[in-house]
């Protein structure tokens, strides 16, 4: 079969399918979630396996030591996703929830109603634990999901989908549900992103040559997961022992991932105290530190360039800026960061205050690592990615982002005059 036909065929499987998902009940969506949760544990030599096969490849590729940890399947990975499967099947369900209803003066009764938004088709990159949060989050929201991962991961994305179709299909959810694009063809993503008449949202987790693409080809509305730039900045009153430890983690605790500080901004009433031990720190754990002239004055480093800091590195290299006041540290996180995920470590409540009113970013902390920008650690069971849009949904992308509203009306005979 052509490409295009194939992806078509895809498409049309994948419309069929949510109209039989609208009404799907949630005792079969969480029936078919811990199936498939109980499938994936007792899968994990297979799944390994495949595994195998993609970091064999990777590493003939050159790729880095952060993009080969996104892409391991390790015991305890696999376990993470299957309890990611227990707790979205533990949430309550989004589907027919009622948001607001009135009564008019007439005896209209109107309601807004969550609704499945229908197929949503995802397009992502390296990281296999990707396919089964996406297939479970669309589940259990009523929505069929095509999902399109990355070459990196073919054989792992491949391997852990079947385990998915596997066990929804045995506890009677409608065949096409979930479904993955088998191809590593690039053309595969085009011809995904003109089916604006079976798909009805397009989620990108990628590079920014990824999300260009889909933002310059698609006809679909898309939700982007666009550049993890995040920050934490070290205030005047901080207790610098738990910046360094919340710092620290934020670097160097999966440098890989999106929401992985790529810098550090740091007050310059602290920094000659701060900086030092904390840069040996990360010196000692193999993380290359960038600095500005002044940090430069505290420690030994790299000089950091005005790239560095709009710089997603995901790999351990850190970027460091000396402020002179708050409002200079929420300028620098407003002007240079990826509105994805910023913190401010202080003792101070003013202080605190004024950074979550003033950063303008998808998720905001006072005295925490931005690691936990993370729909599992949200308590949303998982996430299909973090949306910097501000349309729709912004964060992580979980249940109740992936439905939408009707108005629901019931009557007893009114008509218009």
């Amino acid at each position: 079969m052509e490409l295009h036909d194939e992806i078509l065929q895809i498409g049309k499987q994948a419309r069929a399918a949510s109209n039989a998902l609208r009404s799907l009940s949630t005792a079969t969506k969480d029936a078919a979630l811990l199936g498939v949760a109980k499938g994936l544990r007792g899968a994990g030599a297979r799944l390994k396996a495949a595994n195998a096969k993609d970091l064999a490849a990777g590493k003939e590729k050159g790729l880095s030591s952060a993009m080969l940890d996104r892409l391991e399947l390790t015991d305890k990975r696999i376990e993470e996703m299957a309890k990611g499967l227990e707790a979205v099947a533990a949430l309550p369900d989004p589907v027919g929830d009622i948001e607001h209803q009135t009564i008019r003066p007439n005896g209209l009764r109107i309601a807004q109603v969550r609704q499945p938004l229908g197929v949503v088709g995802i397009i992502y990159e390296s990281r296999p634990n990707v396919t089964s949060d996406a297939a479970a989050l669309c589940l259990k929201s009523g929505n069929a999901c095509i999902l399109r991962g990355g070459s990196e991961a073919i054989h792992s994305n491949l391997a852990i989908a079947e385990c998915f179709i596997e066990g929804a299909r045995a506890a009677g959810v409608p065949d096409h549900a979930v479904q993955m694009i088998a191809t590593t063809d690039r053309n595969a993503v085009g011809e995904m992103l003109k089916l604006d008449q079976y798909i009805d949202v397009i989620v990108p987790r990628g590079g920014k040559g990824l999300i260009a693409r889909i933002y310059e080809e698609s006809r679909i509305p898309v939700v982007a997961h666009l550049d993890g730039v995040c920050h934490t900045y070290v205030h005047q009153d901080a207790d610098l022992a738990m910046a360094a430890e919340v710092s620290f983690n934020a670097k160097m605790q999966r440098p890989g991932t999106c929401n992985a500080m790529e810098t550090l901004l740091v007050h310059s009433a602290v920094a000659g105290k701060f900086l030092p031990a904390f840069v040996a720190e990360l010196t000692k754990a193999g993380c290359e530190v960038r600095g500005c002239a002044r940090t430069q004055k505290f420690v030994t480093c790299k000089a950091a360039t005005d790239d560095d800091w709009v710089t997603e590195y995901l790999e351990k290299i850190l970027s460091i800026k000396v402020v002179d006041s708050l409002d200079e540290a929420i300028d620098h996180v407003n002007g240079y960061g990826s509105h994805h995920s910023d913190a401010i470590i202080t003792e101070s409540y003013s202080a605190a205050e004024r950074f979550l009113d003033a950063v303008d970013s998808a998720t905001v902390y006072v005295n925490a690592s931005t690691r936990f920008t993370d729909g599992f650690e949200f308590g949303l069971g998982a996430e299909i990615g973090i949306s910097t849009n501000k349309l729709h949904c912004r964060g992580p992308m979980a249940l109740k982002e992936l439905t939408s509203l009707k108005y629901v009306i019931r009557g007893s005979g009114q008509i218009r005059e």
